[in-house]
């Protein structure tokens, strides 16, 4: 099996989307081809109509996703090497924001470095009792996060958590992730895939409008820092389902 074989999309009746990880002898730690293979899986998502949400999840059951396969960073030479990457990094990251259905991280253990980043970027996280969430980086590889995903960080965990996984290179446990917010529920390993699921079902119950516009607001405030709003509230106003909305509720 190839690496990019090592990425796989299977999209079920349901409209759910799953996208699966799975290198779970390096704990599914990402190369350029599996990177790549991801972008491709969210291109295919984002043009199938029958998709209206996406699960991401790694295999084996001990990691999500440990980041990027330290292989990948064995012959830089300079810093202008990094820019480059983190930009790569970036793209992928970006890729998973811009999905306009909801998006769920379904996660079993380590969830590391890019892989910390790329659950951020989803809308909602689950995971098992024994997850682990964190970018050990300063006690590591002496390198850093973009400031975009340190952004996101910070807007999900707030500045003192991201500082004792960045600065203190420490870990938050599921209890504390669930009792800060980050991760919607914390389930046994048995139950995590019923549970991821169910979420994005309900999900998929909802408003696709409403929610692509939500996240997209999210992501100028969060990532670009920026509130200009009126393309999305003229899509939304505009749309034939809020106008099929306001008529339903005028009939209740």
């Amino acid at each position: 099996m190839s690496l990019a074989e090592r990425v796989r999309l299977t999209v079920h009746a349901s409209g759910a989307a799953e996208i699966v990880i799975d290198r779970p002898e390096r704990h599914n730690a990402m190369t350029r081809e599996m990177y790549d293979a991801l972008l491709e899986c969210i291109a295919a998502c984002r043009q199938d109509a029958a998709v209206r949400s996406v699960l991401f999840r790694g295999a084996g059951g001990k990691s999500f996703i440990s980041g990027t396969d330290i292989g990948h960073f064995k012959d830089f030479r300079d810093g202008r090497e990094g820019i480059a990457y983190e930009a790569f990094v970036e793209r992928v990251i970006d890729a998973v924001e811009r999905i306009a259905g909801p998006t769920v991280a379904v996660i079993d253990g380590w969830t590391v470095g890019g892989g910390l980043a790329l659950a951020t970027a989803c809308d909602f996280r689950v995971c098992s009792a024994g997850s682990r969430f964190g970018a050990p980086i300063a006690k590591t590889l002496s390198n850093t996060l973009s400031s975009r995903n340190i952004a996101r960080l910070q807007a999900a965990l707030g500045v003192p958590r991201v500082k004792r996984m960045l600065l203190l290179a420490e870990y938050l446990n599921a209890d504390e992730a669930l009792a800060c917010g980050y991760v919607h529920a914390v389930c046994a390993p048995g139950e995590l895939q019923a549970s991821a699921h169910a979420l994005a079902d309900r999900l998929m119950g909802l408003s696709p409008v409403t929610h692509k516009a939500v996240k997209e607001s999210i992501r100028r405030i969060v990532v670009e820092q920026r509130l200009e709003d009126d393309d999305i509230v003229e899509e939304v106003y505009g749309s034939q389902a809020f106008r099929d909305g306001v008529a339903a509720f005028n009939k209740a």
